[in-house]
């Protein structure tokens, strides 16, 4: 079941609130037990077996919480070891099992491809579940000795599928201590259409066009079509990703809960280091502080340094899929960041702040076709196109057809990807009159409602494809 779905914003989410806030404040317990049962039905209609996977996963890491708590040290230690190998061990089975075997066939023949079907969401909840566990161990959070609440961490709906990644001791205190309100509400309901409106209206719009490009013949691309869809990728993955992010943490208002930001404008970014804090915080912070960090982070040798964020960005790669073309994707960050730590150091400073902008975005368009490709020889097709390389001309008169056709979206996206909102909202509340009082409080709940009812027209109509972030 997916948010931008019909089932999902007529049935489930309706069912979900009416049955939910029926039940009495002062019944904590009982609310908790329906947002539980609704999150697993949830993931459930995605097929009982993958249900049964991720009730295994809690099963998991409930115990390996419990055994790390332990105060005899060196119980907790493997307890807590225990709970990490199997959660990367079902995490390894289910999305690499195919491309393990894949590779090796093409160097053996008689190794056999193993096709697994892979679960929806398993790579956020599996770093969900392995968090817990470890911030249990270090002491930085309470363990949860209730199965059921443990469950209802791992199994919660807003986040399960695509994120954002949300530590244990973010919401620790909200599990059995939060005071549902108006103000929280309204602002969730805010916060989710707009995202559904930036889905169906901009994500899926960017898709479309991106669709066309990176289908097109590569003999007829010229340079600045190819150029053109990979800028429509570039606005599809981030409207897309950010969308279902504002869907989840507006949900998980209306709730109660209060979900740290996955994004902050990373396109305004003026370097590639500045782009990873604001571009999927949830999941750079994970690698940090579980991977980075225990790795030795900056306090070693400029080799183990340098070794030490390569690992990382490998393994970044690697989560985002079982792929060559996501391995480079990930590798190749990684070097641009350790040339920005040591060479760059202090130049990128000195440089007009348009030319680091530009500079980033187009490091960041080249990630994002890489990403994009099906295979290698896609990426380094369709890069060749991109300077020059087997492309035909300069100028085409698709350019020009699919600029008219879309420049509305075109303006949409530049302007929506820019903090200019914020900007005016932080202008408006420096000016105490009536005007920007009615701004302030009434204009955004109008524009979110009208977003909302434009994208439900849409989703009706057809407009529709899953979230690209699903596939992890």
């Amino acid at each position: 079941m997916l948010f931008s779905s019909v089932s999902f914003l007529l049935f489930f989410l309706p069912s979900l609130l009416a049955v939910y806030f029926c039940v009495p404040r002062r019944f904590r317990t009982l609310r908790n037990l329906v947002l539980l049962i609704f999150s697993l039905f949830f993931y459930g209609c995605g097929g009982v077996r993958f249900l049964l996977l991720m009730l295994a996963s809690i099963m998991i890491n409930y115990i390996g919480g419990m055994l790390a708590s332990l105060k005899n040290k060196r119980g907790a230690k493997w307890g807590m070891i225990g709970a990490v190998i199997c959660n990367l061990l079902l995490l390894g089975y289910f999305k690499y099992t195919g491309f393990f075997t894949q590779t090796l066939h093409s160097f053996i023949p008689s190794v056999e491809v193993v096709n697994v079907v892979l679960p929806i969401g398993i790579s956020f909840y599996t770093f969900q579940g392995l968090a817990y566990v470890v911030d249990v161990y270090r002491g930085d959070t309470r363990v949860q000795k209730n199965p059921l609440w443990v469950a209802l961490y791992i199994s919660l709906f807003p986040q399960l599928i695509a994120g954002p990644i949300v530590r244990y001791q973010t919401i620790a205190d909200e599990i059995k201590g939060r005071r549902e309100n108006m103000e929280d509400f309204s602002a969730g309901c805010v916060r989710f259409m707009i995202g559904f409106g930036k889905k169906m209206l901009l994500a899926n719009a960017a898709g479309r066009l991106a669709d066309i490009a990176f289908g097109f013949p590569s003999e007829h691309m010229s340079v600045s079509f190819a150029w053109m869809g990979a800028l429509a990728y570039t606005a599809q993955i981030y409207f897309d990703f950010s969308a279902y992010s504002d869907m989840a943490i507006g949900m998980g208002r209306m709730f109660g809960f209060h979900f740290l930001e996955n994004f902050n404008y990373p396109y305004i970014s003026k370097s590639v280091t500045e782009f990873w804090r604001r571009w999927h915080i949830s999941l750079s912070s994970w690698f940090r502080d579980y991977v980075y960090i225990p790795l030795g982070g900056n306090r070693c040798s400029v080799p183990r340094h340098m070794l030490n964020i390569m690992i990382v960005w490998f393994l970044t790669g690697m989560w985002h899929g079982a792929s060559w073309n996501f391995i480079i994707w990930g590798l190749y960050f990684g070097i641009i960041l350790l040339i920005e730590k040591y060479l760059l150091a202090g130049v990128l400073d000195r440089i007009p702040s348009i030319i680091r902008h530009i500079y980033t975005m187009v490091l960041v368009v080249i990630s994002w076709v890489i990403f994009r490709s099906e295979d290698l020889s896609a990426v380094w097709t369709y890069l060749g196109a991109m300077f020059g390389i087997g492309a035909e001309g300069f100028w085409s008169k698709q350019t020009v057809y699919y600029f008219i056709q879309f420049y509305p979206e075109w303006i949409l996206f530049f302007i929506c990807s820019t903090p200019v909102a914020m900007v005016v909202g932080k202008y408006l509340t420096t000016k105490k009159n009536l005007f920007s009082g009615f701004v302030l409080n009434f204009v955004p709940k109008i524009f979110a409602v009208a977003v909302f009812i434009l994208g439900y027209i849409e989703l009706v109509n057809g407009s529709f494809n899953p979230f690209i972030y699903f596939r992890f």
